[in-house]
């Protein structure tokens, strides 16, 4: 759903938008029309792209076409905005249990450099709560990569669809914004993100992680049941108080 918002919003930033499933083009050709997008097949989706946004299932990964990326440029961006959950929709994978960084992992698979964004927020305040540059309640998403000018490109797009962006350093550093980490789906304004990325625990996120995902089932199972996971993601994670509360 991460990956429709974002076309969406992407799309009415004024760029040209193709959407590519396992399933094929004809499943997704009116979403595709609703949105001002091109539904194509995965390998007319990387074709002649200056940027390739990657959002599916972590484990997913590894069954996508093995050439996908021949023939793509070498300056293509390649954006993951995927998030590592065993148990709940993936299966194990040994090096991310390991502790190597998700986003690592998944440039290793595409034999590709990528950059980690887009990650740390929900669909819903992708889709509601982008605000104009300079509000005071914007929200501010981490951006991990190799490549500072691939960074810088990212960042640009954030900013166009209503969020800001902040550098987060490295690949390897990317594990600062993945699941269990005060700044995942915490809905921080840049300075408290600044803050989160400093204050996240490796050894603990995986935990948290798992913590969140067992108290958000309890609730959302419940009859009428519904929580302000804003607020639980940043009770669990130890995320810093933020001057821009925001809640599902």
């Amino acid at each position: 759903m991460l990956g429709s918002r974002l076309a969406r919003l992407l799309s009415r930033a004024g760029h040209e938008i193709k959407l590519a499933n396992s399933r094929g083009p004809e499943t997704i050709a009116e979403l595709a029309s609703e949105i001002g997008a091109a539904a194509v097949t995965l390998a007319d989706a990387v074709m002649d792209a200056e940027i390739v946004v990657v959002s599916i299932p972590q484990a997913a990964i590894t069954e996508l076409p093995k050439n996908l990326f021949d023939g793509v440029a070498d300056s293509a961006i390649i954006v993951d905005t995927g998030n590592y959950y065993p148990g709940l929709r993936d299966r194990k994978i040994e090096e991310i249990e390991a502790g190597m960084a998700e986003s690592v992992w998944v440039s290793q698979m595409l034999k590709r450099p990528v950059v980690k964004a887009f990650n740390s927020i929900s669909f819903t305040s992708l889709a509601e709560a982008g605000r104009p540059s300079g509000a005071p309640d914007r929200i501010a998403l981490p951006v991990a990569g190799d490549d500072p000018a691939a960074k810088a490109v990212v960042i640009g797009l954030l900013d166009e669809i209503g969020f800001d962006g902040v550098d987060a350093g490295s690949l390897e550093e990317s594990w600062r914004q993945q699941p269990g980490t005060p700044v995942y789906c915490t809905d921080l304004d840049r300075e408290h993100v600044l803050q989160a990325l400093q204050m996240a625990d490796r050894a603990h996120a995986p935990e948290r992680r798992d913590r969140f995902v067992e108290e958000m089932l309890k609730v959302v199972r419940q009859p009428g049941g519904g929580a302000d996971l804003i607020a639980l993601g940043r009770r669990i994670y130890g995320a810093p108080l933020s001057s821009t509360p925001t809640a599902l």
